[in-house]
């Protein structure tokens, strides 16, 4: 089955009483039981079924599952926002005196979490995702799980996923992808080695802005030693559901960073064309960094270009693209604002994944917590636009471009 018709018709949706082709926006917080019997049942996961809409709701396990078939994992768990989804997966499994061996070309606010981890006694080793020798030597007896991103954000830097899931395993640990940039329609990291996924929902997935949300996929099927892991040793008789038991049964419920019923309903109808954006978007990408590529004193980083470091390994993992984000450099930070300034499609947005042009100065904003070494670490530069393609024409954002581009020139 392909990708759009798995994605359309893998899962049952809608209303089997109504009719309804759509899963209907369930906007209850709570459900009613018909015994006591059966609501103990539910509390003691002896029964399926919806008490509370902080720990599951109909709409939400609908988007869960759809997210589960796209991922091709076994179990999702949707959250609040991405940011919720990356800390509910982080704290599910380490804890006080553990650490986390982590990318440096992560996302800004990622690596704000990291810092905000220290408070706990959780330290963050971070390492070139690209230098796996170096990566291996930075693991320890405290190691706990690797993370990574499929593709950097804005490094864009693309991450050979199977080689790191070969370090994981023979390390025993979990391998955790942020595959937001990506998505699943470019590449399924937990068919290439790792164990848990992460989407920034809020991007490619809803499509068009319109709600914040993250979700968490898991693979089911990491061995978790208990000794490493003791947090799981209630849930060990779950089976292949054991991180996300541990998770729905403990910080998941008791943090209440869960997604909105009707986030999940926009979700839910974005999705459905996550497919036809991707492509569209992902062809804009390569055909405007191309074009830019051409044009005297502007630099430009797309993976799909044959300039990129990371071309190889793009052309190895993703499927014949190569994502719809790209960042040119213009010189300096004064003449990145005039050229954000002069542009008259895209849109000065601090998100991505939009069917409309995006573009940001990361240096002054996403990255505006990191320090200068992180700045290098990430390929933050003070000059450096991040452009996240859109589904426009791609005449009028080329036309665009150069007239901003010409009209800043010296």
């Amino acid at each position: 089955m392909g990708f759009n018709t798995e994605l359309l018709h893998g899962t049952k949706t809608g209303d089997p009483v109504t009719g309804a082709t759509l899963t209907p926006v369930y906007q209850s917080s709570a459900f009613f039981q018909p015994s006591a019997e059966q609501h103990e049942k539910l509390f003691h996961n002896k029964a399926a079924g919806y008490s509370y809409t902080r720990i599951n709701n109909p709409t939400i396990a609908a988007f869960e599952e759809r997210m589960t078939v796209l991922e091709k994992g076994v179990a999702s768990v949707a959250c609040a926002s991405g940011m919720a989804a990356i800390t509910n997966a982080l704290l599910n499994i380490v804890g006080s005196g553990d650490e986390i061996i982590t990318s440096t070309s992560l996302y800004g606010g990622t690596i704000d979490l990291y810092h905000d981890l220290e408070a706990f006694g959780i330290t963050t080793i971070f390492a070139d995702t690209n230098d796996l020798a170096d990566l291996e030597s930075k693991i320890t007896d405290k190691t706990r799980v690797i993370f990574a991103e499929t593709i950097g954000n804005p490094k864009l830097d693309v991450t050979d996923i199977p080689a790191l899931a070969g370090i994981a395993k023979r390390h025993n640990l979990p391998l955790m992808i942020d595959n937001t940039v990506a998505t699943a329609f470019l590449v399924r990291p937990l068919e290439l080695g790792a164990d848990i996924v992460i989407n920034s929902t809020s991007k490619y997935i809803n499509g068009n802005s319109s709600a914040i949300s993250g979700v968490i996929t898991d693979a089911g099927r990491f061995k978790w030693d208990l000794e490493r892991y003791p947090g799981m040793k209630d849930y060990k008789k779950f089976a292949k559901f054991a991180f996300t038991a541990k998770l729905r049964n403990g910080l998941f419920r008791n943090m209440g960073a869960c997604m909105a019923p009707q986030t999940a309903y926009y979700n839910l109808l974005g999705m459905e064309t996550l497919g036809l954006r991707m492509e569209r978007a992902c062809d804009n990408a390569m055909q405007l960094a191309a074009y830019l590529e051409t044009i005297p004193g502007i630099s430009v980083n797309y993976p799909g270009l044959a300039s990129s470091p990371w071309n190889g390994v793009a052309k190895q993992l993703l499927d014949g693209r190569f994502g719809a984000i790209l960042t040119i450099r213009v010189g300096s930070k004064e003449r990145a604002f005039a050229v954000m300034n002069a542009l008259t499609i895209p849109q000065i947005v601090s998100n991505i994944g939009d069917t409309k042009t995006l573009i940001v100065h990361p240096e002054s904003t996403l990255a505006a917590h990191s320090t200068e070494q992180e700045k290098i670490d990430a390929a933050v530069f003070d000059d450096m636009i991040r452009i996240s393609v859109g589904i426009e024409d791609i005449e009028d954002l080329k036309q665009d471009f150069t007239a901003a581009i010409q009209n800043t020139a010296g």
